[in-house]
This record gives C-alpha cells, structure tokens and sequence, in this order.
C-alpha cells in the first residue's frame, strides 16, 4: 500500500476533534498539536478529553497520530535559561503524547544562535538524554524534522541529523521526519526521477531509510536551495507533481504516514482537494500534462 495519508488538523475544541476532522476526509493518518502551539504554557489534559480521544483513537478509524510540538521549543540553543525551558516544554510535549497514546512526536532540533552547529547538535542531543531519563516507561519517539534552513536552524542537512541521532543515547525512541518542502528549499533535489532518487539515496546513506517515520506532503513556494520555508498546494509550487507522484509509488514508503501540511482556509476543502490530487497519483507511471490555458483573443 502506498503512504498512509493525512494532514494537520485542527485541535479546536479538544484534541480528540483532530481525529473526527481527519475520519471525515478519510484520512489514514492525522497530525494535531496536544497544545497551543505558540505558547509555553499548556493547561494539563482534561481526563474526560484524553477518554475521548481514545475512544476515537479505537473507532474512528485513523490509524496513525502523529504530534507536533511548540514552534517556541530551542534546545539547540546557547542560553541556558531557554535551553532548560525549552527541555522542559518538550518533557511535557512528550509526556502529553505518551498520555494520549501517540506514538510521534515531530520537533524541529532548534537553532544554534550564533553558537555553531556542533555546539547546538551537542545541546540537543543532551536534552534528549536528559528527557528520556526523566520517563524511563516513556512510549512516544521524537521524530526529528528535517527543516528549511532558515537563519540558524538545524536540521538542513541530513549529516546534522545523523550528528545528533548518533549522540543521542536511547536510539530505540527517536526517529525522523522528512519534510517535502523543506529538503528542497534546502537544497535537496526532488523534481524528477533522477534527482528523486539521488536524494533518497543521500538520506539512506547518511542517515538511513529505518529512521524514517513520517512524511510531511508539502509543495513549496520558493525556489530549490532558496532556504524559505513557505508551503503551498500540492502540485501548485516549485515542486511540482513529479515529486509526489514518485512518492506515492515507492514502494519503500509503503504505509509510512504521509501528513499534509498545506495552507488551509475556513473549512476542510483545500485538505480534500489535496488528498485528492495526491491519491489520484496513485499507479501512475507519468505526470498528466496540463491541458493548455485559453487566451482571450
């Protein structure tokens, strides 16, 4: 089977809601924040939601969750004040997932702020260790996200990644996802069979194909290496839709979550839509060519 699809959906109201948004578009997989993603502070989970969740978890028929963690969270970074807050955020991050039962955590690794990509690699690693200390019966793996290499982020190479998996200790509990837009604005290649396959090959060679747990479906606005990380509608970026065609028939992916993450708007059609374009690349050998645009005379 190919890529378990899904997307981001909206937590509002209660966590639980993320998954009856996702069975309503027939979604294999869903992707929710168990917080507000752009604050600190998180209210504990209500026993009765978390309850509801798990009821949905059994019936709804969404077979794999994925959470995403606080945009806010650094534990790349040179301070020690918001090193240690950010360790804790994702403590609690994790330790809310292991409540609810989901089994990834996606988290960006963090910036280094000037302190150097060794140096932050080194910090990450180390809260890491010290998390996984801290809930010894922990269940949920962090997956770390490749990202676009904005600014001072980590994460932009697949040899970053690779430092910090290596440093991290208990690798039973760790993992990556992998990020369509990101890699390419990046500087990573996808847009046809050739560099598709060139790039999938770095990864497994630098960090390995089993490490990969989740997909982000993301076309992207700006250009490959241009380093912004700006998502847009499948096919309707610079990608393309070679690239996702080419994902949805690798058979080395074959029931991997693949979470969209495209722009959104009132109600749930852009995710259909999405879905739609993306299943329909199934068992394609080629990309349709687009019927050529009438011009008004």
């Amino acid at each position: 089977m190919p890529l378990a699809l899904g997307a981001h959906m909206s937590a509002a109201g209660g966590v639980d809601l993320a998954i009856t948004r996702a069975a309503a578009l027939s979604m294999e997989s869903c992707q929710l924040f168990t917080k507000n993603a752009n604050q600190w502070n998180a209210k504990p989970l209500d026993p009765a939601v978390v309850e509801r969740f798990q009821i949905q978890k059994e019936s709804a028929g969404v077979a794999n969750l994925v959470a995403h963690d606080s945009y806010l969270i650094n534990v790349g970074s040179p301070d020690d004040a918001n090193w240690e807050k950010s360790r804790n955020a994702l403590l609690i991050e994790l330790e809310r997932c292991d409540l609810l039962g989901v089994p990834y955590l996606v988290s960006h690794p963090g910036a280094h702020m000037q302190s150097g990509e060794e140096a932050a690699i080194a910090r990450v690693a180390e809260a890491i260790n010290r998390i996984n200390d801290a809930r010894p019966g922990g269940e949920t793996s962090l997956l770390i996200e490749t990202t676009a290499g904005q600014g001072t982020t980590l994460g932009r190479t697949f040899e970053e990644i690779a430092c910090i998996i290596d440093k991290v200790e208990d690798k039973d509990r760790i993992g990556v996802c992998l990020d369509t837009c990101h890699i390419f604005v990046a500087g990573y290649d996808i847009r046809d069979a050739e560099t598709y396959e060139a790039t999938t090959s770095a990864f497994d060679e630098v960090i390995g194909l089993s490490w990969l747990k989740v997909i982000h479906l993301n076309d992207a606005k700006k250009g490959l290496g241009s380093r912004v990380d700006r998502h847009t509608h499948i096919g309707e970026g610079e990608l393309g839709l070679e690239p996702f065609r080419l994902l949805m028939n690798d058979p080395r992916f074959d029931g991997i979550p693949g979470v969209l993450e495209t722009p959104k708007g009132d109600d749930d059609t852009e995710d259909a839509r999405n879905l739609a374009t993306l299943r329909g690349l199934i068992g394609l050998t080629a990309v349709p060519e687009r019927e050529p645009e009438l011009v008004a005379e």
